[in-house]
């Protein structure tokens, strides 16, 4: 069974990369193309019933780019549970905030090749 992207979710990953924000904006400028290291980043990719940030199947790496929505109690709850299901499928999940993209861009970088 597939559980990348599931057309399903098609129009939800569509609207969400034309209404990314500013710091997915920078982030997305800064990876993709295989501008680090050589990696393949796809944005708003779906795992599952869950829609991604940025996903790297080379190292089955996901990236969160977390606002000020996520530092609510219910919301890191959420997250919480979310991560461990996507870690149960292998995966490994980084998150980063909005801050850590707009100031230090070079650290969020060498984050991700770690």
């Amino acid at each position: 069974m597939n559980v990348h992207n599931k057309r399903s979710l098609l129009d939800i990953r569509r609207a969400l990369r034309a209404n990314c924000t500013p710091a997915e904006e920078i982030l997305w400028e800064e990876i993709r193309n295989r501008k680090l290291n050589g990696l393949k980043f796809k944005r708003q990719h779906s795992i599952g019933n869950y829609i991604v940030d940025f996903y790297c199947a080379s190292k089955r790496l996901i990236v969160e780019c977390d606002g000020e929505v996520h530092f609510t109690e219910d919301q890191k709850e959420k997250d919480k549970h979310r991560d461990q299901n996507l870690t149960e499928m292998n995966f490994r999940i980084i998150r980063i905030t909005n801050s850590q993209v707009l100031n230090e861009i070079e650290q969020v970088k060498k984050i991700l090749l770690s």
